[in-house]
């Protein structure tokens, strides 16, 4: 359901944030308090008047106004606690504690907290006494140059010498004449590192570290580094200067330390970490710590986020980073350049009109204002860095061109701006020129472009235990991480056989990749593993990068079906090795079990025991050697219409391609429950030769094809192929993707319990056999296949083309009396229509009830949560998608459906009475 969000702080960087929130389907509203122009009545986005410094008032407002989480932009509000009072006061809070923003408000804890835990930075000392530290700068053997406020002083409060009177009197300035207040009673003394300072920040939930794209900022007011220090005039991202390899080593030797640090001192740190570092010849180190994004790093670094920048903080309060880390464009870089009050940073004139922000917006430009105000309906100026205008295109070089169009398209008086933001990184670029490529026939650039594509794909995967982050030689997976107290590790490897022919012909290649990470996972489940990581290998002769994209996206987002991290891979390119078009898949699955859970449990299986038949999406990935002959040697071709009914416009091949069913998130639970005695992948060999796998050499098992529903294409295959019974039952599954062994008193448990989430039926039961006596007994094979065909025949006739059960939602506000009526009748086995949701615009009512007692899924959104009605219709929209709902039941549902909502079901909507 959309709620409202609050945002504290009035510059860039808090517009960059709402903008970046208001994104998201989540958020109806972003209010920023105190905001400026920019954040002034500009769509989902509005200014609040609430103060932020008393934050008991501060907590009642949000309570009052439903504000489900507030944003802490600036590091004042940090410092004096705002996180630790309003989350006291049950108010969601994103954030570092008071105690955690030390790292930021006191240069003295933090340089400490570097030193106890080994983590680089520059040699230092800090000082109350300006005697003292002038004693020390004149003695240190190394260049005691760099003279730091120790508390907060706006981002200003650090003096680089270039001698030892220099920094002497800047001790002085800081000490005596109070240049930055009481920030400045503490020193620090700092060495002088030399090398390129940049910007690396991060997500945290306390435990895990996400890093963003490395950035630059641009201190100096004037061109060329020259002029006074600043708060920042530009800044750009991504840093070519730092790499991809050492992106990790700052994650490993900085960030996590940091995070870790704190945890052990029992100060655990959620929230933004942003380390400013130097890149000496010694390695990368610490310079200083912010404790929230920087400005204006943050107006650069979120328009690369693609990701919902809300579900990731979401993630991150919920100390569940691991499992929702955020992705960012690879293929794009940003600029975001300053406009500045003249005098700034010392005295400046506000109220001058602004003029031209429309005419940057129609050039593709965010501008994010930071001193701005509204007067007589005017945007006009209201502190020293005014504005902050963003690009981004492929390059650096085009997006500094772009942002500095917008720069001269906007106008007020005395404005000041650098023109060379960027700088350092195109001389560092200009300078990496010059490498070549041999022509072997290995386009080594498309498969470096592919590695980044794919990267956020298989970050995207990352879980406890490991972070899916590609381009090491080797992936790592911790098991404590993952929880495991006493684990046997699983392994299972597999390909996609054949079926990749139908991908390739039929040029569909999103779909490929979720049969393969589904034939691993599915194999290790046999012996109660959970899948934990999993490694692709693509092999072609020419490589596509939009087909290798494409397939290894299916393999990434399979990955996430099955709760396991996409851990690496390998990608061939083998000239002459495979026809143009052609490639090879293969897979590999590693997971892991508790030792006293692991399966089959052999001695337990026993004479009468149930077998469970839990459904196929068909013919999965097995027997299509098979397949091809059979449509080799009908009359159709893959891209004839579909053979069975109730495929609409679908093929033959994307029918044959509909991915195998991924079984590990909803059978895990049931797997673990300690009901099951074995379970089976129906793969290769069928029904025959999977089943015996997990049995007793003295038990078989004899089934009834009757008791369950065996899809059509099965069907067309025997009649086409004029197959005998044994041979259906060697070579596919049937309709079964798996089978469990239980116990005949928990079988009707365990079957209600796979039935919330899979269509599963009683398909058998386990005997004794003797010596020369079958293993698997299927009865009624052919009879069922050839009364399919007459089903199928007889819907034809009536104009019923429908073979799955229709995903229906059923749209009530009161008692529920007619949704018990279509629960009674969508239980039967003959209906065609299956509730999987039950919306409510009341909460409490009684046909919610009648729905949980039914183990039907609720969802209440109250329409006085809305200010229109399309608004509410939009969000019961969004969740109808969630459930994959295709027929929608207004039942007792007192509400006027909108007019786009009505077009968009049009054919899909009925109104029930009884």
């Amino acid at each position: 359901m959309a709620g409202q969000v609050l945002v504290i702080g009035g510059g860039g960087r808090e517009h960059a944030l709402a903008w970046k929130l208001a994104q998201s389907p989540h958020i109806k509203r972003v209010l920023v308090a105190p905001g400026n122009a920019g954040t002034a009545n500009n769509g989902k986005i509005s200014n609040s008047a609430i103060s932020i410094s008393n934050h008991a008032a501060l907590a009642q407002f949000c309570k009052d106004n439903e504000i489900k989480l507030v944003v802490v932009g600036p590091e004042v509000p940090l410092a004096a606690g705002i996180v630790d009072d309003l989350t006291g006061a049950g108010v969601r809070c994103f954030g570092p504690t008071a105690r955690a923003a030390q790292l930021e408000s006191s240069k003295s804890f933090c340089k400490a907290f570097l030193d106890r835990h080994g983590i680089p930075t520059a040699r230092w000392k800090a000082f109350t006494n300006p005697k003292e530290a002038c004693s020390f700068i004149t003695s240190a053997d190394f260049p005691a140059l760099v003279v730091k406020a120790s508390g907060l002083a706006a981002g200003k409060g650090v003096i680089v010498a270039t001698n030892k009177e220099g920094a002497c009197k800047a001790v002085h300035e800081i000490m005596q004449d109070k240049t930055f207040g009481v920030a400045g009673d503490t020193v620090v003394v700092e060495e002088l590192l030399v090398g390129e300072e940049v910007s690396c920040l991060c997500f945290t939930d306390g435990v895990t570290v996400a890093p963003m794209p490395p950035a630059q900022d641009h201190k100096r007011l004037m061109d060329g580094d020259q002029g006074p220090n600043t708060g920042g005039m530009g800044a750009y991202c991504p840093a070519p200067q730092v790499s991809k390899d050492l992106l990790l080593k700052i994650r490993d030797t900085i960030l996590q330390k940091t995070v870790d640090g704190m945890k052990e001192e029992g100060v655990p740190y959620i929230g933004v970490l942003y380390a400013g570092l130097m890149l000496t010849s010694d390695g990368p180190k610490i310079l200083e710590f912010n404790c929230r994004f920087g400005d204006p790093e943050c107006q650069v670094i979120l328009p690369l986020l693609k990701s919902d920048l809300y579900e990731v903080i979401q993630a991150t309060i919920n100390r569940k980073l691991s499992s929702s880390m955020p992705v960012w464009s690879e293929d794009s870089a940003a600029m975001t350049v300053v406009m500045a009050s003249e005098g700034y940073p010392g005295n400046y004139a506000k109220g001058l009109e602004i003029t031209g922000l429309s005419k940057a917006k129609e050039l593709g430009l965010e501008v994010f204002h930071a001193g701005t105000a509204v007067k007589d309906g005017k945007v006009v100026t209201n502190g020293g860095r005014v504005l902050t205008v963003t690009a981004v295109k492929k390059d650096l070089m085009a997006a500094l061109e772009e942002a500095n169009k917008g720069v001269a398209a906007i106008h007020f008086k005395g404005a000041i701006y650098r023109q060379d933001i960027g700088y350092r990184a195109i001389a560092f670029l200009s300078n990496s020129r010059g490498l070549t490529y041999k022509n072997s026939g290995v386009d080594i650039a498309a498969g470096n472009t592919l590695v980044q594509k794919i990267k956020p794909l298989a970050a995207a995967t990352s879980r406890p235990g490991c972070n899916a982050e590609l381009g090491g030689f080797a992936g790592l997976f911790d098991l404590k991480a993952a929880d495991y107290k006493d684990p046997i590790l699983v392994s299972g490897t597999d390909g996609v056989g054949t079926k990749l022919k139908i991908a390739q012909i039929c040029k569909k290649h999103d779909t490929i990749g979720q049969d393969l990470v589904a034939m691993c996972v599915n194999d290790i489940l046999a012996q109660g593993a959970e899948p934990l990581f999993f490694l692709d290998y693509f092999a072609c002769g020419k490589l596509d990068t939009e087909v290798a994209e494409a397939v290894i996206a299916s393999i990434a987002e399979a990955c996430k079906k099955a709760g396991c991290a996409l851990l690496g891979g390998e990608t061939a390119e083998m000239p002459g090795m495979y026809l143009p078009g052609e490639y090879d898949l293969a897979g590999f699955a590693v997971g892991a079990v508790e030792r006293g859970q692991m399966l089959p449990q052999l001695e337990r299986v026993a004479d009468g025991d149930v077998v469970i038949g839990i459904a196929s999406s068909g013919v999965h990935s097995n027997g299509f050697s098979l397949v091809r002959k059979i449509v080799e040697k009908s009359s159709l071709d893959f891209t004839s219409p579909s053979v069975v009914g109730g495929s609409g416009d679908q093929t033959l091949g994307e029918l044959l391609l509909a991915p195998t069913k991924i079984y590990s998130k909803t059978l895990l639970p049931v797997l673990r429950s300690g009901h099951v005695k074995a379970y089976a992948h129906i793969t290769g060999g069928g029904l025959l030769e999977n089943i015996p796998r997990v049995l007793p050499e003295s038990f078989g098992v004899v089934l009834d094809a009757h008791s369950w529903r065996i899809p059509e294409i099965f069907s067309w295959f025997q009649k086409e192929g004029n197959l005998s019974e044994e041979e259906m039952a060697r070579t596919f599954n049937c309709g079964i993707g798996a089978v469990l062994v239980v116990e005949k008193a928990l079988a009707q448990q365990v079957l209600k319990d796979v039935q919330r989430h899979e269509e599963a039926w009683l398909i058998g039961k386990v005997v004794s056999r003797q010596t020369e006596s079958a293993h698997v007994e299927v009865n009624n094979l052919l009879q069922a296949l050839q009364a399919n065909r007459l089903q199928f025949l007889h819907n034809h006739i009536q104009g019923k083309t429908q073979t799955s059960k229709v995903k229906v939602a059923v749209l009530i506000s009161g008692t529920g009396t007619n949704l018990e009526a279509l629960i009674t009748s969508t239980k039967k086995p003959t209906s065609y229509a299956q509730i999987v949701l039950v919306i409510s615009n009341k909460s409490g009512v009684e046909g919610l009830r009648r729905a949980e007692r039914a183990d039907i899924p609720t969802k209440v959104i109250d329409h006085k949560l809305y200010g229109s009605r399309t608004e509410f219709d939009n969000a019961v929209d969004k969740v109808l998608e969630e459930f994959s709902v295709e027929l929608i039941c207004l039942a007792g549902f007192m509400r006027i459906l909108s007019g786009p909502f009505v077009k968009k079901w049009d054919g899909h909507l009925l109104s029930y009475c009884s």
